[in-house]
């Protein structure tokens, strides 16, 4: 029984096999291109996923902050009104319709966002104001910077299927999608080409 107890010692000692994933998203000219969303599906990835402890999308200077949000399947998302004028927020995208009435500071209720997908945001006020909430039933995303990269650590190696989107795809378009395995150590780069996407 004591080796038993010591074999399962060492085999906790052991470091666990993890790769990363670099991806380059790019434009069709070849650029970089910021604000687009990563990530990696599997059904591993699907177990694993949980609720983000905390997220918001708030609004400051007549602008959703951040225009891009990610979350995952089951995270509650505050809004809050930092602006001096009053917003009226709302979605009608299938995965998630909901309306926040006129107000300043923060709503007592946050929103749900219990299913996988895209929402978009406006306001009823403020026809420029528009962002986007995309909702992934993975714990393995990312959004790429001004640099148009992601990297993705600390993988479980295996097959997955690599999803892309950005928001400037034409409305409704659903996120790229191609496969990749990643290793169980080291590193793999994929660039993705998104051709007619502006940043």
């Amino acid at each position: 029984m004591r080796l038993l107890g010591l074999i399962v010692l060492c085999l906790l000692a052991l470091p666990l096999r993890a790769g990363t994933l670099v991806v380059d998203v790019l434009q069709g000219s070849g650029l970089p291109l910021a604000d687009a969303v990563v990530f990696l599906e599997s059904p591993q990835a699907r177990r694993q996923v949980r609720p983000l402890m905390k997220a918001e999308m708030g609004q400051a200077g007549k602008q959703f902050v951040p225009q891009v949000l990610v979350v995952t399947t089951g995270t509650e998302v505050d809004f809050p009104n930092r602006d001096t004028v009053r917003h009226h927020v709302y979605s009608f995208s299938p995965v998630k319709k909901f309306e926040l009435k006129l107000y300043i500071g923060t709503p007592t209720k946050p929103v749900l966002f219990d299913q996988p997908g895209i929402a978009v945001l406006g306001c009823n006020i403020h026809d420029q104001m528009v962002g986007w909430i995309v909702i992934v039933d993975t714990p393995y995303f990312g959004r790429t910077a001004a640099q148009g990269q992601v990297v993705l650590d600390k993988l479980p190696p295996g097959n997955y299927r690599l999803r892309s989107w950005h928001p400037g795809l034409p409305v409704g378009a659903a996120a790229l999608d191609q496969a990749v395995s990643v290793p169980a150590e080291g590193r793999l780069a994929v660039t993705v080409r998104m051709p007619g996407v502006l940043p």
